[in-house]
């Protein structure tokens, strides 16, 4: 999608860049309101996470991350945006000759078929970790996974920081490149100002609940990080 470069003409469109081709038209039938507790707050109301809370209402929509709806085409109808994830979504029409989802299917974008019937070198994404869970890596915005050696049951994977996906790259690439251009927009997505430390009043209240962690629970999370089971080779930093 193309990215909008705001002409300056009043303080909120300067260096304001947005993409003013996704619109927001979702099916009734494909949303339900959501109760959100993405306040920052535990179960004590205590501040735990900062810069969080308020925000427009939103509907979550329902996606399809299974693909189980396999040898049946279907047809793109409408790319639209959805407030719960920085990609796009689409509506799919089946019965269209368009997309499709199953074993023996073209290698073609949009396309869904397990790793033992894609070739060496595709780029994936929408990727399965349990067989008929959904597909749970490589989902936000410009993600793409590459297909690098199969091996009887077992696949190796290049994901993006270094069961059966889909064929292609997810949308939204340019996310980066988008900038709200005021305050009040980035209110509407939920985040709160970020104040510096040094800046605050020393004597206010303390918003972080430190609760010390016991020596046996902090030594078995790092022994879990260092297993790294199932990854073969970790980013370069």
């Amino acid at each position: 999608m193309a990215i909008h470069l705001y002409k300056t003409a009043t303080p909120s469109t300067r260096n304001g860049a947005v993409d003013n081709q996704v619109k927001s038209n979702p099916r009734n039938n494909l949303i339900y309101g959501q109760r959100r507790c993405g306040k920052g707050r535990n179960a004590r109301g205590i501040i735990t996470a900062r810069h969080r809370g308020g925000g427009h209402k939103r509907l979550y929509r329902k996606i399809d991350f299974r693909r189980n709806e396999k040898d049946i085409y279907g047809r793109i109808v409408t790319i639209e945006y959805d407030p719960n994830r920085n990609a796009y979504i689409c509506l799919i029409h089946y019965g269209d000759d368009t997309i499709v989802s199953g074993t023996e299917v073209p290698i073609k974008m949009g396309n869904a078929l397990s790793l033992t019937d894609m070739p060496l070198g595709t780029a994936i994404h929408n990727i399965e970790i349990t067989l008929g869970k959904g597909g749970q890596l490589a989902r936000a915005a410009g993600a793409v996974a590459k297909l690098i050696a199969k091996e009887g049951k077992s696949a190796t994977l290049k994901l993006p920081s270094g069961e059966v996906p889909t064929v292609g790259q997810v949308g939204n690439v340019g996310v980066n490149q988008k900038s709200l251009g005021r305050a009040g927009s980035k209110r509407w997505l939920g985040k709160r100002p970020v104040v510096r430390g040094v800046v605050m009043n020393p004597g206010g209240p303390q918003l972080v609940e430190k609760t010390p962690q016991p020596l046996g629970v902090i030594l078995h999370l790092e022994k879990e990080v260092e297993k790294g089971n199932f990854i073969i080779r970790r980013r370069s930093k």
